[in-house]
């Protein structure tokens, strides 16, 4: 069985993720092709972290934040470090994806058909222009634009 290296990445715009490579070579080598993007922006501009050698001294349970950490991040996000924040951006755009239905350029026109009662209730994503998305609010149509990096939107690694 082949060994795995795995790299802290970050990309331009700061975010942090791991790779995993079935070596530095390889790593750039999907690098310079562009294969390598940041799952949280999709940014192909990714450069390896300095980090120490990981060393997997036995099992160890992960550490828990308190509850207390936990409810107040809930009801104020600037208590979550940078790290914990992507993580549950990630978990929330990917829960909206597979609980959603793409209904692509028809966006628009299927939201308005829901608010009219002309076709069934349920949740839907896709493309509205930003003059599509002030006419659905004006008509009291509840939409929310929610940018989704192209990276998220295939199979993830």
């Amino acid at each position: 069985m082949l060994g795995m290296k795995v790299l802290d990445l970050s990309c331009d715009a700061e975010h942090s993720f791991e790779g995993w490579f079935a070596s530095e070579d390889d790593f750039q080598d999907q690098r310079q092709r562009g294969l390598v993007s940041c799952p949280l922006c999709a940014s192909t501009v990714v450069e390896k972290k300095l980090s120490a050698p990981r060393l997997n001294l036995g099992a160890r349970e992960p550490a828990q934040p308190s509850p207390e950490r936990t409810a107040t991040a809930l009801t104020d996000p600037s208590q979550l470090t940078p790290e914990q924040f992507q993580a549950t951006w990630m978990r929330m755009a990917r829960h909206i994806l597979a609980n959603t239905e793409d209904v692509g350029t028809r966006f628009a026109d299927e939201a308005r058909r829901m608010h009219q009662g002309e076709t069934e209730a349920r949740g839907i994503r896709g493309q509205a222009t930003p003059e599509e998305t002030q006419a659905l609010l004006e008509e009291g149509v509840p939409v929310m634009p929610l940018p989704l990096p192209e990276a998220l939107k295939g199979p993830l690694q």
